[in-house]
């Protein structure tokens, strides 16, 4: 089968767009080996445009954080890892937008740490996008400071559907992956996920044009996105926790609050994965991870907090997991970005 035969497109239809993992019909069927062409819309729904458009104003609970899908991926079972590949990552918009919100975000009360003083502020920061120029604009909007910062497209959403016919809102991160908000999910990063359910039924959105990590004030750049991934299937290799692989890295992720237990979930994933990478003792494995790992934070403000523990490929000797998923995947991709 040629590759043309092997890319399908999802239309952007805002009437389909899902918002939650978990109890919808598929969109789109695929088989393992496909590349997929999407759009995403912005955590907004395209509503947020302008500094007078407040979120609470323009948005209606629970319809924020619209996903694309879910795309059900033909011969996904239960106890199979589904690997997506992310090719590319573009901003669909000349502007993306961030936002303080009332009760959301790392530095402010919220509906989980109640406290008797006022919410922050509602306000709207606009960036101008530069695709050319790989920047984004920040200005600040009380006084003349600007700068433009470097672009990083990302999806902060991806995942699928939950187990035991569990729906959660596209809101919350879990081990079904949902909203982790980790600047790794760049293009060029292949997500491992568990399969629940038949069809695995993967979505996509919440595109930033950038973030720092944390997402310290509940938002990034949010932006639409058109976004290519390419999928396949590992039999029998469900992980417990949705893990990456970048050329470089392997990343585990943890979901919890407080932040110390999504911090312990991600280390004992990776400290596990690497022990069966490598055929080590888990204490030996534990002491590697301890001394050539990294601990980048991605939320601290969703409903449960996303942390990522981070591994060197350099110090694994050449061994490759997932029957080498990310390399086919990879240059999969980059066919794709070949002929397209």
């Amino acid at each position: 089968m040629s590759l043309s035969d092997r890319v399908i497109s999802v239309p952007a239809d805002p009437d389909r767009y899902a918002y939650s993992f978990g109890g919808g019909s598929p969109v789109v069927t695929v088989r393992p080996g496909s590349v997929v062409e999407l759009f995403t819309e912005d955590c907004f729904g395209g509503r947020v445009r302008g500094p007078a458009d407040l979120p609470s104003r323009v948005c209606a609970f629970p319809y924020l954080n619209p996903v694309t899908g879910p795309v059900a991926v033909a011969g996904a079972e239960p106890g199979d890892a589904l690997a997506v590949h992310f090719v590319d990552i573009a901003p669909a918009r000349d502007w993306g937008v961030s936002s303080t919100f009332p009760h959301f975000g790392a530095l402010t009360a919220t509906h989980t740490t109640a406290m008797l003083h006022p919410a922050l502020e509602e306000r709207v920061w606009v960036y101008g996008i530069d695709a050319k120029a790989g920047t984004c604009r920040f200005e600040a909007t009380r006084g003349d400071f600007a700068v433009d910062l470097p672009l990083d497209p990302m999806h902060g959403t991806v995942g699928v559907a939950p187990a035991a016919g569990e729906r959660l809102m596209s809101i919350s991160p879990g081990v079904h992956g949902g909203n982790m908000d980790t600047p790794e999910l760049r293009a060029g990063t292949t997500v491992y996920f568990p399969v629940n359910v038949e069809g695995a039924m993967f979505a996509v959105g919440d595109g930033h044009a950038r973030q720092g990590e944390g997402e310290v004030c509940g938002t990034a750049v949010e932006c639409a996105m058109n976004t290519v991934v390419a999928v396949d299937l590992v039999k029998g290799g469900a992980p417990a926790v949705p893990r990456l692989e970048s050329d470089d890295f392997l990343l585990s992720t943890g979901h919890a609050r407080p932040l110390e237990d999504a911090f312990r979930i991600s280390q004992h994933d990776l400290v596990q994965w690497t022990a069966d990478l490598l055929g080590l003792d888990r204490l030996d494995a534990y002491q590697l991870v301890s001394q050539a790992g990294l601990a980048p934070a991605a939320n601290v403000c969703d409903t449960q907090y996303t942390m990522v523990a981070k591994l060197p490929k350099s110090v694994l000797g050449g061994a490759r997991a997932y029957e080498g998923a990310h390399e086919r995947l990879r240059a999969l991709g980059a066919e794709y970005l070949r002929q397209r």
